[in-house]
Order: structure tokens, then sequence, then C-alpha cells
């Protein structure tokens, strides 16, 4: 290497991202592509938001709703996102939740008993890349909102109306320069939505998830009060079994959850599970 190609290579050279700016700079990074995949991830990360109140034992009931082809919004009846001052950052900590990388409760011990987010990159990704997102947070009697654009606050938590409501909704529509295809632009597709949801459905027992959406006029709700053991039964539907009623186990092993259920059947067949829809009627059983 010559001695020019050295002196070129210095600390000047080194970039020192802050914030957001990661996110904007390189999103497959944080959601895997720019996509369809990275587009419905960002639907993913604020529902397991929500999916972790449920695990928790805190919320049962979720909402997705797909307003148009490029917004969407999900809503819980948890406890609603804090947003008193965060003693770090010294900002409300729906601002924190959502403009900062690795801010949330699933990282402090004993807020969350079993979290079924953190293989995901958090909501703060959805709020740098969408062209605008609003959280309102319904608890102590207010609705507390905040708007963003591109992962900056547009202006303070505001305290909007009052409710008797507890929980979070967050309405987002991803960016347009950010996510293409091939054949343009990106639009949230009911299919892939529903068959995602079905199986967090079956993940997340006694929690009613409700389907929105207002392009087709659909509308449809999933709730299964034996989660998995519901799962084996439906894989298992017009099959000779072998044992009824299935195997169950729930058991706590220190920090972690174990939920198993076998059925056994005698057929020989491997078929992958799916979840077929026709939108005037529904889910084809």
């Amino acid at each position: 290497m010559s001695d020019k190609v050295k002196d070129t290579y210095t600390a000047e050279s080194i970039t020192v991202l802050s914030g957001l700016e990661p996110v904007l700079k390189r999103p497959a990074m944080y959601i895997g592509d720019t996509g369809v995949k990275g587009f419905h991830h960002l639907l993913w990360e604020c529902l397991d938001n929500a999916t972790d109140e449920a695990l928790g034992g805190f919320c049962d009931e979720i909402e997705i709703e797909i307003i148009d082809d490029g917004i969407a919004s999900v809503t819980d009846n948890g406890r609603g996102i804090p947003v008193d001052i965060h003693p770090k950052t010294k900002k409300s900590a729906l601002e924190t939740v959502m403009t900062t990388l690795h801010a949330g409760g699933k990282f402090q011990k004993g807020v969350y008993k079993v979290s079924g987010g953190l293989h995901g990159v958090g909501v703060s990704v959805v709020c740098a890349l969408s062209k605008y997102m609003k959280a309102e947070v319904y608890r102590d009697g207010k609705i507390y909102a905040q708007e963003y654009s591109h992962g900056k606050p547009k202006s303070d938590v505001k305290i909007i109306g009052e409710t008797s409501k507890i929980g979070t909704k967050v309405t987002f529509e991803p960016a347009k320069s950010v996510f293409k295809d091939q054949n343009g632009g990106i639009t949230f597709d009911l299919k892939v939505i529903l068959e995602h949801v079905r199986q967090q459905a079956y993940l997340t027992k006694k929690t009613k998830y409700k389907i929105i959406d207002h392009r087709v006029n659909f509308e449809y709700t999933f709730y299964f009060e034996g989660g998995v053991l519901s799962y084996v039964k439906h894989l298992n539907k017009n099959k000779n079994v072998l044992n009824e009623p299935p195997i169950y186990i729930e058991k706590q092993m220190n920090d972690t959850l174990i939920e198993t259920a076998i059925l056994y059947s005698d057929d020989f067949n491997i078929s992958d599970f799916n979840c077929p829809v026709d939108f005037q009627k529904g889910f084809v059983r």
C-alpha cells in the first residue's frame, strides 16, 4: 500500500452517526430491506409493542387498521406509554421511546415478564422511516399526543382531550422515498397482514386481534382461548388424531415461560400452514 493511500485514511475518515441518523442512511440494516418485507416490518414493530402488553397481562384487545394504501395504525388497551419526563433524556418518556434507538421497557428487568419484541429494532425505527407518525396515549383520564416526521418531533407532547380509555395508538405513513419495488410504490397487503396476525394471535392466547381494512370495507377478528393448544388442534383438523386431548404444558422456568402443545395424528404428509382468504366471507375454512 502506498504512503499516499495510508495518509488519506485518518481519524477524519471515520463517520460517527447519532440518534436515528443510522436508520435513515442505511434502513435495510434495521428492517431487512426497503421492499415489501421491510415495508410490512414497520407494522410488525408496532404490533410487537402491543403484543408485549398482552403477554405481560396488561392488554387483551389489539386493533390494526389499514387506513389507506400507505397509512396504518395499531391500537391496544394496555397501560399506555408513560408521558412523564425521563430522568436521563429530560424529555417525555413517550418522545424518548419514539425517537431514541434501544429505548423501551423491555430492557428493564421486571417491567415485562415476557416479551415478543426483543427480536425487533423498536418503534423508533418506524418513526425514523415514516413521513408522518402520530402517537396517542390514553391514561390518567387524558389523551396525550405527539406527531413526528422522519424521527423528529413536530411539537412537544400535548394533552388533546379527555378519555375513559387506557392504551396506546400509533398511526404511521412509511416514507415513499424509502420504500419502493420494481412496480414503484408499495402498499399494505391484507393477505400478508392477516397471515401474520393470525400466527401472532395463536401465540398470544386470550387476546383479541381485530383487523380493519378501510380500503375494501373488510373486518376480521382473531381470538384463540387456548393459544398454541388451539393451533395444534387447527393443524390436525379433519385428521385422525391419536391422543385427545392434546398434551399441553405451561410452566415458568426462572425468567422463561414455556408453553407446549403436542397432538399426534396418523398423517405422514408435511403441510405448510396458510390462511386463504375470501374477502367477502372471511377465512376459507
